[in-house]
């Protein structure tokens, strides 16, 4: 799901930036260090934890607060901003789709958005399933339903454990044995046949 997230941030603006616009350099140097990032998410009134973590798509606005500050030592000027941000923010239990990126023999990796899951062999569907590597399939051996890398897949989040520091590290599984999910080839030719 996408959400705007607003909060706080301490940019640090390299001397090299200081003879341009001040807020010019301001909102790009905080686009840079936000942007394609994940940042920690706090409920309203609950500020002391996070409740979990979003990939910053796009820094909207940036306002900032007071003076900067210089450090000793270092050229470059502190500011503290605001800034408002398009997020994508999965949660548990959210159904999504994406589309498959490779086959192993633990089962198929689903990109979504800019994070990447596995869809586990147990959780494909209620069927025993051949894996063909060299083609880059699974296969139901009762149902002949497969699975293939580049399908579209609607599939349900199951767990969800987003790193701190790179999206890659992030780890995100699976589930398409309920109603309604599954390979959009198969949903879509059910629903023709009802």
């Amino acid at each position: 799901m996408y959400i705007i997230v607003e909060d706080e941030y301490t940019a640090r603006i390299p001397p090299e930036m200081l003879g341009d616009d001040y807020d010019v350099a301001i909102a790009k140097v905080t686009r840079e260090s936000l942007e394609g990032k994940l940042i920690d998410v706090f409920e309203e009134n609950k500020n002391d934890r996070p409740s979990g973590k979003c990939f910053v798509v796009s820094v909207i606005e940036v306002n900032r607060h007071g003076d900067g500050a210089i450090v000793h030592g270092d050229g470059g000027v502190y500011q503290t901003v605001s800034y408002k941000a398009l997020a994508f923010y999965p949660e548990m239990q959210e159904i999504v789709e994406g589309y498959i990126t490779s086959i192993t023999k633990l089962g198929a990796f689903i990109k979504f958005g800019p994070f990447e899951g596995l869809l586990h062999l147990s959780q494909i569907m209620d069927d025993r399933i051949d894996i063909d590597l060299d083609n880059q399939r699974l296969i139901g051996k009762d149902t002949k339903k497969d699975l293939r890398t580049g399908d579209k897949v609607r599939v349900k989040i199951v767990n969800l454990n987003l790193s701190s520091s790179n999206v890659r590290d992030s780890r995100i599984g699976f589930t398409m044995k309920q109603m309604g999910l599954g390979k959009l080839q198969w949903l879509y030719k059910k629903k023709v046949e009802n």
